[in-house]
């Protein structure tokens, strides 16, 4: 066994010295120790003093030999209690919150896993009772949500729905309201739940109300690749190993700018035209999101990002054929843009081809074989006169 492995444990408590003055409440830092190096001896009585606890799975770096032998020992016993929790994937975060073990799939940065963390303490299922919270639902439209009507929340149909809430938090947004004037609003009936696909203007209701936790599983696992995502840093690994046949759509596009906004709003309108193909899937980036990955991806896929691009990417070894965009003041028309993927996903556009790609030039070169082909069919039917004229 040539590696053992540390496991850190930061824990989610709050504890804060405030300013007297009230709306200057800043937190503090209240010189609690938040980090633990979790060994044999510690591991179960450190896990039950806390809600809420990240642990960071990865490879040891000791020298000592005494020191490695005894940390291998370690390692060994807390890998079968790991195994048994479910936790397999060196490198991997994981958090424990209640009943529930949740693995962070996103970018290593402080900011990012904190906000992760605030929405895991959040309840499942949010509440929207009045139409301020229905404005700002409505104001959601990247992430993958739901919305229940429901009589109240000690309603048997409810906590099914908050059941299924809790396999999919915080990945998924599910919303509910008991207000029938909301529900109205929403053209929701009692016990019905809407699906709300990322981008799209209308939702799916989910068929088969009343629905048991499994059914609502069951439908979320089959819909639960959008036809147009947006790469998050808190899932950024989760969405990318998401791949179709080892291949990324992938827009890059800058929503602040104007160039920017107008190409995603005619790639939204691309997606709803598209939404019931089980088969397409875009990946937008917005490079505002990653600024520190800007220059690898401009390096790695030679194209340049201060303007708007779509290509498709090979995930093994990130070979790329992008859209030629003919006019920089002018982006490429719906029509345009849905012609070049339906390109893509008819093969005639792929990475792992050498030869060059161009939709007008290959109809082109086709018109040229043909006029080559008549051309020849009449220098044949010269020559058989010829012939003739020989034999008289």
């Amino acid at each position: 066994m040539k590696w053992g492995w540390v496991l850190l444990g930061v824990l989610l408590t709050f504890g804060y010295l405030c300013w007297s003055e009230k709306g200057l409440e800043f937190p503090e830092y209240d010189g609690k120790d938040r980090v633990h190096q979790l060994t044999i001896k510690n591991y179960k009585s450190v896990m039950k003093r806390y809600d809420v606890m990240v642990i960071y799975y990865h490879k040891s770096v000791g020298e000592d030999r005494m020191s490695r032998k005894q940390f291998e020992v370690e390692e060994l016993a807390l890998e079968v209690r790991l195994f048994l929790a479910g936790l397999l994937e060196v490198e991997s975060i994981y958090i424990f919150a209640d009943d529930e073990i949740i693995e962070y799939d996103g970018e290593l940065a402080a900011d990012t896993l904190l906000e992760f963390l605030y929405d895991v303490i959040e309840e499942p299922v949010e509440i929207i009772s009045n139409d301020r919270e229905l404005k700002g639902f409505h104001h959601i439209e990247e992430d993958i949500k739901l919305m229940g009507y429901f009589k109240s929340a000690k309603s048997s149909h409810f906590i099914e729905y908050d059941d299924a809430a809790e396999e999919f938090h915080p990945f998924i947004k599910f919303f509910a309201t008991f207000e029938p004037k909301i529900a109205k609003k929403l053209n929701l009936k009692m016990n019905e739940v809407d699906f709300y696909e990322p981008f799209m203007i209308k939702p799916v209701t989910i068929p088969g109300k009343p629905y048991t936790e499994d059914d609502i599983v069951s439908f979320i696992e089959e819909h639960d690749r959008p036809t147009l995502r947006k790469l998050e840093p808190h899932s950024m690994y989760e969405i990318w190993e998401d791949d179709i046949n080892g291949q990324h759509i992938v827009a890059f596009a800058e929503e602040s700018d104007p160039d920017g906004y107008e190409f995603l709003e005619i790639l939204k309108e691309v997606a709803q035209e598209n939404t019931e193909n089980p088969d397409l899937s875009i990946i937008w980036i917005d490079p505002d999101d990653f600024p520190l990955m800007v220059p690898y991806w401009e390096k790695t896929f030679r194209i340049d990002l201060s303007s708007p691009q779509i290509g498709v990417v090979d995930v093994e070894d990130a070979d790329s054929v992008w859209m030629e965009m003919d006019d920089e003041e002018n982006m490429p028309t719906a029509d345009e843009l849905d012609t070049w993927i339906e390109d893509v996903m008819s093969g005639r556009i792929n990475p792992r081809d050498e030869t060059d790609y161009n939709h007008d030039d290959d109809e082109e070169e086709d018109d040229d074989d043909d006029d080559d082909d008549y051309n020849d069919d009449d220098d044949d039917d010269d020559d058989n006169e010829d012939d003739d004229d020989e034999d008289e």
